[in-house]
């Protein structure tokens, strides 16, 4: 089963600020819903392990995150794949681009994932709303991670 989902903040801080977050495992462990551990393993890839909880499954997903097509300070694109056992698997990625706009910067983010194993059988309206959410967590705890009183 597969879903897109978009979206973008304005993030009050220049592009290179957000560049540096978006490439800073710390920030990114805390702002990954249910991120248990991001270890990086080269300038581009991270191992990590995740609990998630979709309708009734909650699972924990152990994978790799690895950053593609990187274009600093203006985007990159973030894939990963994990295995959640017996409740199946995930995988997919983001692309996500930086505008300098309004003193400040906007995020823009193209989500693609797809979900298989027993995960996939709990019904696309509660995969897409399990995924939107996750995808939307994210963005918002990483624009609270990076706003001005952050420091």
């Amino acid at each position: 089963m597969a879903m897109t989902m978009t979206g973008e903040y304005q993030l009050p801080v220049p592009p290179q600020t957000v560049w540096e977050k978006l490439n800073d495992p710390a920030t990114l462990k805390a702002c990954i819903p249910g991120c248990e551990q991001l270890d990086k393993t080269s300038d581009t890839e991270f191992a990590a392990v995740a609990t998630t909880k979709i309708g009734p499954v909650k699972t924990k997903f152990k994978g790799k995150v690895t950053l593609s097509d990187l274009d600093p300070p203006n985007g990159y694109k973030i894939s990963g794949q994990g295995d959640g056992g017996v409740a199946g698997f995930a995988k997919g990625g983001a692309t996500v681009k930086l505008t300098a706009r309004d003193g400040g910067t906007l995020l823009s983010y193209t989500v693609e994932a797809q979900i298989g194993g027993k995960l996939a059988q709990l019904g696309q309206r509660l995969i897409n709303g399990a995924a939107k959410k996750l995808a939307d967590d994210f963005f918002k705890n990483f624009a609270a991670a990076v706003g001005p009183n952050s420091a």
